[in-house]
Order: structure tokens, then sequence, then C-alpha cells
């Protein structure tokens, strides 16, 4: 996941102007903590990055002002008032309570701090072809509800910030076009490989749907989009 969004997200970052030398950044739900670590680069001389995750055992870079943090976003602010960048991507789509987890991040902002936050939105795969895979989407949809996972949160996130108080709100969404064979393909593989016991459990997915699929993401013929991933931003006030 990091080779395949990493790009985007650096460029989303670039583009809010926030991030320089001696400024504080924060990442909720930092993973491997490639992210973290690219902005700790950015903000030297003088800046920290904070990373934050609940399990921080995927992170093995370590630099001087990159400070790693075992913690839940939804017990409260990691800092209050203490950050020009707060970010998190692909993390509310599983968080059970979405709207406590922007709070928490919007209070760790110093005035006209920027929130970053990305999420998927799945509305590409209402028009996937052939007509088998999008049967395996609704069937993974409907699995994922199940779980408690939120893969239209994306198009929630404005009207969210913007309820919270903050201004200068904007986004955009983006799908990665790919085919069989790619690296998106192979994501896919991988991941519904290893769920494939759990969906087929649930019901909601049969074997058959599942092999067409993971058929189709090694034809190098087949194209398709999945995921919308949806930046928006917005400032805190006062700045």
């Amino acid at each position: 996941m990091s080779e395949l969004l990493d790009p985007m997200h650096r460029r989303y970052i670039d583009a809010l102007g926030v991030v320089r030398p001696g400024a504080r950044t924060l990442e909720v739900g930092c993973g491997n903590g490639s992210i973290s670590a690219w902005l700790a680069e950015r903000v030297s001389p003088g800046g920290t990055a904070v990373a934050v995750d609940l399990d921080l055992s995927l992170i093995h870079v370590r630099m001087p002002n990159l400070e790693l943090r075992q913690a839940d976003i939804l017990a409260g602010p990691v800092e209050r008032g203490a950050f020009d960048l707060v970010t998190a991507r692909a993390v509310l789509h599983h968080v059970a309570d979405p709207e406590t987890a922007i709070a928490n991040m919007i209070a760790s902002l110093r005035a006209g701090g920027a929130l970053l936050l990305i999420e998927p939105d799945f509305l590409p795969v209402s028009v996937a072809e052939p007509q088998e895979v999008r049967a395996f989407w609704d069937g993974w949809l409907a699995w994922s509800r199940e779980r408690g996972i939120d893969y239209h949160i994306g198009r929630t996130l404005a009207p969210r910030l913007a309820s919270l108080g903050l201004t200068k709100i904007s986004g955009t969404a983006e799908t990665a076009i790919y085919n069989g064979g790619s690296l998106w393909a192979d994501y896919w593989i991988e991941t519904v490989t290893e769920l494939r016991g759990d969906l087929i459990s649930s019901g909601k997915l049969d074997e058959a749907l599942i092999d067409r699929f993971l058929a189709c993401c090694s034809d190098s013929n087949w194209w398709t989009q999945t995921i919308a991933f949806t930046a928006v931003h917005g400032r805190a006030l006062g700045g």
C-alpha cells in the first residue's frame, strides 16, 4: 500500500504548504512509517514528525526527529494544539467512531494548522466489468459492512470536517486504472487470498466468484478501477 499510495499522499501534503523546516507533524495510523519518515526529512532541521499507531511493529526506520507513539486516536488528542499538520490515510474506514477520531485529530492542530484525510470510496466498483466481478464486489461490500468497515466513508469527509468547525475545506477523489498483473491487481490477489476463508464463511461470497475475480487479476487484458481515494483537507480556526 505504501508503494501504491505514498506518491499521492506526498503530493497532497506538499500542496498544503504547511510542512517546512521547524514544523511539527502528526500521522495517525502510520503503518510502516513511510510517510512519517518522509515528513521527518521535510521538517528538518528543527521540526518533529510524530507517528502514532496501535501497533508500531511494522516501523523499522529510526530518525532523530521521528517520534513513535503507541496510542489510540479514539482515546483523545495526541497533543492539544501542537501540530502544523495532522494526516491519516485509510484509517477511518476501520474505526468504530470516526467522528470522535476526527475531533481528536482536529484538537491536536495548532491554530491555522491543516488536517488531511485520505479515505476510500468504492463507488467505481458499482460499474465494474464483467458482471461476475461486479457481483464479487457486491459480496465484498456486504462482508465489509458486517465487519464494521465503511468503504464509502470517503464521500462523508467534507461534511464531517465542516460540522466540526474546520475552514477552507476542499478535496478531490482519484482512482487508479489498472490491469491484471499490475501492482494493484497483485495487492488484491494477496488481500483476497488472505481473507478467503472469512469471505466464504460469511456467506457473502462463494468459491466461484472469488476464483473469477482472482483470474481477472491475473489477466493483463482485463482493465478496471476499484477505489476512489478521497482526499479532503481543512484548516483549524485562528490561522
